[in-house]
């Protein structure tokens, strides 16, 4: 018996190994080439792919894999021939090899294999569909060349093994992504509505903040960061600060803390900053000093609105020069100061902003302006 024959040598210690390579790819897309490149020494492989999504309207598959190929290790997209291929409409979970499928001699004879495996020197191939319990179905493949023996029994026992394993991953791996992309989104809207969102522990250290609050932190004009602490410029701010910042902790303790509003003032002179302490729901399991524990929310009362000119046109049906003036009217312009900053008469603006009355339905300034502020204007993309 030879050595592709018997058993594959799986120490538990190696197995142990690998599963944890498995699970730490469930949750960092860039640990899966590690996992598979394991695989592919562990199954004497020349290449192990996994298929993430199948061709919709190309020929490129959305796929990783592992092997002399370029891009090889990296999330791409690989022509991938579905309308050929003899491995479609597998039972999924359930290891299979060429030979469930057909004669070793139709496969060598047929087209799939002649214009895709030949040139790449692939002819064994044992793969699994694996459909995780959040939906959607991946194409696990490994591969061996003519010159290596075919996969054996130990190794379809193998791989049986481990598709309960990957099908978990998968799912995890999923959720995660799914809670990133809905964080992204929020994270994204807040952004555009222009509200700085900083994250702290129970000791006031930043964890996390948008891309408001870095640049708000970065011009150090109220709120700064020192030592990686969030300050505000002037003791007695910072005294109420940190009182809010502790009873926000507190609540995370059994204590209840509602949400506290602060005035921190701005060395610049410009309005004061309004600031919102809230405290962050725990997990029971929570530990740790690092733990989120407060997040605060800061708006820039006199920063201009983040608005969208192609919605803003869109939604209320403007002309280019009708958006430009209401844009300029929404962030704090007077009439005569929106003329000179886009460049037209007083006339002409006046009779723009008649458009623009007869448009929308208000007939004030005042109201426009609360208009497009309080409209999803201000969601779209800037």
């Amino acid at each position: 018996m030879n050595a592709d024959q018997r058993s594959l040598p799986l120490e538990s210690s190696s197995f142990d190994l690998l599963l944890g390579e498995l699970y730490d790819a469930a949750m960092d897309d860039h640990s899966w080439s590690r996992y598979l490149t394991r695989l592919q020494q562990l199954f004497r492989a020349n290449y192990v792919t996994l298929i993430l999504r199948i061709p919709q309207d190309s020929d490129k598959g959305l796929m990783l894999v592992i092997g002399d190929i370029e891009g090889q290790g990296s999330i791409s997209y690989i022509t991938y021939p579905l309308s050929e291929t003899p491995f479609v409409n597998c039972p999924v979970n359930q290891v299979f090899t060429v030979t469930d499928l057909m004669s070793m001699d139709s496969w060598r004879s047929s087209d799939y294999y002649q214009r895709y495996c030949r040139k790449q020197n692939v002819f064994d191939v044992m793969g699994v569909d694996i459909a995780p319990p959040s939906g959607g179905v991946f194409r696990f493949r490994v591969t061996r060349a003519p010159d290596q023996q075919p996969f054996s029994a130990a190794d379809r026992a193998l791989c049986s093994t481990l598709i309960p394993h990957m099908s978990r991953a998968l799912h995890i791996h999923s959720l995660l992504g799914h809670r990133h992309s809905l964080s992204a989104l929020y994270a994204q809207a807040m952004g555009r509505l222009a509200v700085a969102t900083l994250i702290l522990d129970s000791s006031g250290q930043l964890l996390e903040s948008n891309q408001v609050a870095r640049d708000m932190l970065a011009a150090g004009d109220g709120l700064k960061l020192v030592g990686g602490r969030l300050e505000a410029s002037y003791p007695g701010d910072n005294k109420r600060l940190y009182k809010s910042i502790r009873a926000a902790s507190a609540s995370t303790e059994g204590r209840v803390a509602l949400a506290e509003a602060l005035s921190i003032a701005r060395p610049s002179g410009q309005v004061s900053l309004g600031i919102v302490v809230e405290p962050v729901p725990q997990q029971n399991w929570d530990e740790g000093e690092s733990r989120p524990a407060v997040v605060i929310y800061c708006r820039d009362a006199v920063g201009q609105s983040l608005l969208s000119t192609s919605v803003t046109r869109q939604v209320f049906g403007l002309t280019p020069s009708e958006t430009a003036l209401a844009m300029e009217l929404a962030n704090g312009l007077s009439l005569e100061e929106a003329a000179a900053s886009l460049g037209i008469r007083r006339n002409t603006a006046r009779a723009h902003l008649r458009a623009i009355f007869s448009k929308t339905g208000v007939r004030r300034q005042t109201e426009l302006v609360r208009l497009v502020l309080n409209s999803v204007v201000t969601l779209g993309q800037p």
